[in-house]
C-alpha cells in the first residue's frame, strides 16, 4: 500500500513514525526545504513536548475548540502514551513546575532526531519543496488517488494524510475545498495584545503571576500571570484569553477593551475591608511606602499616581475619590487593545477542516474515503503548555493505527 503525506511537521512525522509492521510504503511530502520546524522552535528551542496533566476533562478545557473529538482521541493517547513513546525510544522527559515537559536534554534537536530514526526505520521517504496543488480522488476502475504538485509533477497513492498545520488564508485551502471539505475560517488563536502609546509599557518586563483578565462585553476571561511588555500585554493570561476568544476578537478587528483584576479573585467587600484594615492598623503610613497587595513597587506606585494619590499620603488621610479610583484600577483595570502581535516564534490558528466531516475514531474523511487528517490541519487548538503538539501526537497515533489496521483487515 503506497501511503502519501502531506505535511512534514510534528504531526505528519509521528504518523509516518508509527506506520509499522506493514508492507506499506510511507512518502512524506513538505512543500519547505526543511521537516518538523515547529518542533525546532518550540519552548525557545527546548521543545515543549507536552504537558504532565493526566485528567482528560482538564486537559480537554485547554483546546478552546475541538471538544468532542478531543475527548476520543485523548483518551486513546493520552500525555502518559507520548511520554512513554519518546521513553521506549531513549528519549525521557522532563516535567517543570507549571506542568509543561520538555525532553532532559532541553533540546528540542533531541525529539527531531528520534522521530526522524523512527521514520527511517520504518522506510519512510522525505520529499522536499512538494507543494500539493490538487488531489485527485481515486477513479472508476482505480483505487489511487493522485497527488499533483506545483513542480509539474504528480504521486500516486492508496491512503492519503493531510498534516499540513493550519493555514492563515481561506484560500490556501482551494484543494481541500476542491474535494468537499468545509473549512471553518482561519483565524489566529494565539497572540498577545497591544496597547499603543500607554504609560503602562513604561513597565515593560514586570509580571503579576496571579491576575484575572476579561473581554468587556462577553463572558470570556482566565486567570493566570500577566506580563507587561513595550507594546501592551502578554503572558499565560492574556494568551489563554487570546485563544478562548479568537473568533470574537477577529470578528472585532483587534479593537476592543480588556478589563484585569490585578489581585485575582479579590472582589469589591474584601478590598474595601483591606482598605479599611490599613486605615486603621496603618493610618500613619504613608501609601507609597506600604503596598498591601504584594504587587511589584514600580505597578503599585503607578497605580497610585494614575489615582490621583500624592506620594505624601498616609493610608488615615486618604480621601474617598482617591480610595475609589485606586479599587477601580486594582481589579477592574481597563485598557483600549488595538492590535495583537504573534506570541514569539508560535503561530497557531483557529479553523481548519470542520470536525463534523471527520469520523473522530479513525480520523479518516466522512467526504472521501481513503483521506485522512491529523494536526492543526482540523478545527482543533490549544493553549500554550504543550497542549497542541499532544493533540498532534494524539491524532498522528489515531491516523497511523487506522492506517495499519486497514491493511491488516
Amino acid at each position: 500500500m503506497e501511503i502519501a503525506i502531506i505535511g512534514a511537521g510534528a504531526s505528519g512525522c509521528f504518523v509516518a513514525a508509527n506506520i509499522t509492521g506493514t508492507n506499506s510504503h510511507v512518502t512524506v511530502f513538505e512543500k519547505t526545504g526543511k521537516a518538523l520546524q515547529k518542533v525546532k522552535a518550540s519552548g525557545g528551542g527546548r521543545c515543549n513536548v507536552t504537558h504532565a496533566e493526566d485528567s482528560v476533562p482538564e486537559l480537554v478545557g485547554c483546546y478552546p475548540r475541538g471538544k468532542q473529538l478531543l475527548k476520543k482521541s485523548l483518551y486513546r493517547f493520552p500525555p502518559a502514551k507520548t511520554v512513554e513513546w519518546f521513553e521506549k525510544r531513549g528519549v525521557p522527559l522532563k516535567t517543570e513546575a507549571d506542568g509543561r515537559m520538555f525532553p532532559v536534554t532541553d533540546s528540542s534537536q533531541t525529539i527531531m532526531d528520534c522521530l526522524s530514526s523512527e521514520m527511517m526505520s520504518n522506510n519512510a521517504t522525505v520529499l522536499f519543496h512538494k507543494a500539493v496543488e490538487r488531489i485527485e480522488t481515486p477513479q472508476a476502475g482505480s483505487s489511487s488517488f493522485v497527488l499533483h504538485f506545483s513542480d509539474g509533477t504528480a504521486f500516486p497513492a492508496d491512503k492519503v494524510v493531510v498534516t499540513t498545520g493550519g493555514f492563515p488564508k481561506p484560500e490556501q485551502y482551494h484543494w481541500l475545498t476542491q474535494l468537499g471539505h468545509t473549512i471553518q475560517a482561519p483565524v489566529p488563536s494565539l497572540f498577545t495584545f497591544n496597547i499603543p502609546h500607554h504609560p503602562i509599557t513604561q513597565l515593560m518586563g514586570l509580571s503579576v503571576p496571579d491576575a484575572i483578565v476579561k473581554i468587556r462585553g462577553t463572558k470570556i476571561g482566565q486567570r493566570g500571570p500577566v506580563l507587561i511588555t513595550h507594546w501592551g500585554l502578554s503572558g499565560p493570561a492574556i494568551l489563554k484569553t487570546s485563544a478562548f476568544a479568537a473568533r470574537e476578537l477577529a470578528d472585532r478587528q483587534y479593537s476592543f477593551h480588556v478589563v484585569i483584576n490585578w489581585l485575582g479573585d479579590v472582589a469589591d467587600e474584601e478590598l474595601r475591608e483591606e482598605f479599611l484594615r490599613q486605615r486603621r492598623e496603618q493610618g500613619k503610613q504613608l501609601i507609597y511606602q506600604k503596598n498591601p497587595f504584594n504587587l511589584p513597587k514600580r505597578l503599585w506606585e503607578y497605580m497610585l499616581q494614575q489615582s490621583g494619590i500624592d506620594t505624601t499620603t498616609r493610608w488615615g488621610d486618604l480621601p474617598a475619590a482617591g480610595q475609589n479610583s485606586l479599587m477601580n484600577r486594582l481589579i477592574r483595570d481597563s485598557y483600549e487593545v488595538k492590535g495583537k502581535t504573534t506570541f514569539k516564534e508560535e503561530f497557531v490558528t483557529c479553523g481548519g477542516i470542520t470536525l463534523a466531516e471527520v469520523n473522530p475514531e479513525t480520523l479518516e474523511s466522512r467526504k472521501v474515503p481513503g483521506l485522512y487528517f491529523a494536526g492543526e490541519i482540523l478545527d482543533v487548538d490549544a493553549i500554550t503548555g504543550g497542549f497542541n503538539f499532544q493533540h498532534a501526537w494524539s491524532s498522528a497515533w489515531i491516523v497511523a493505527q487506522s492506517l495499519v489496521l486497514s491493511q491488516k483487515g
